[in-house]
C-alpha cells in the first residue's frame, strides 16, 4: 500500500512538473516560427520531449501498457496541439 501511494504521489509530481513547461506548439507560436524554422524547432523540440517521457517512466519503473500509457500522456502535454 505504501508503495502504491508512493508511485501515485511521484506521478502527480512529474505530471505537474511537465504541466509546468509550455508545449513545443506554444513556444513555437510565441516565437513566431512558421515553414522549415517551426519544422525543425517542432522536431528538435518533440526529441527532448521523448527522452523527458521516457526518462519519467524509466525512473518510476514503469512498464507495458503502463509506461505506453504515461509516456504518450506525457507526450500529448509536452508536444500540445
Amino acid at each position: 500500500m505504501r508503495t502504491i501511494l508512493t508511485l501515485v504521489f511521484a506521478s502527480v509530481l512529474s505530471v505537474s512538473a511537465y504541466a509546468a513547461e509550455p508545449s513545443c506548439t506554444a513556444v513555437a507560436a510565441e516565437k513566431k516560427l512558421a515553414g522549415a524554422a517551426k519544422t525543425s524547432f517542432m522536431k528538435k523540440c518533440e526529441a527532448d520531449a521523448q527522452a523527458k517521457c521516457d526518462a519519467a517512466a524509466a525512473e518510476k519503473k514503469l512498464a507495458g501498457a503502463a509506461k505506453s500509457s504515461n509516456v504518450k500522456k506525457c507526450m500529448s502535454e509536452a508536444v500540445g496541439s
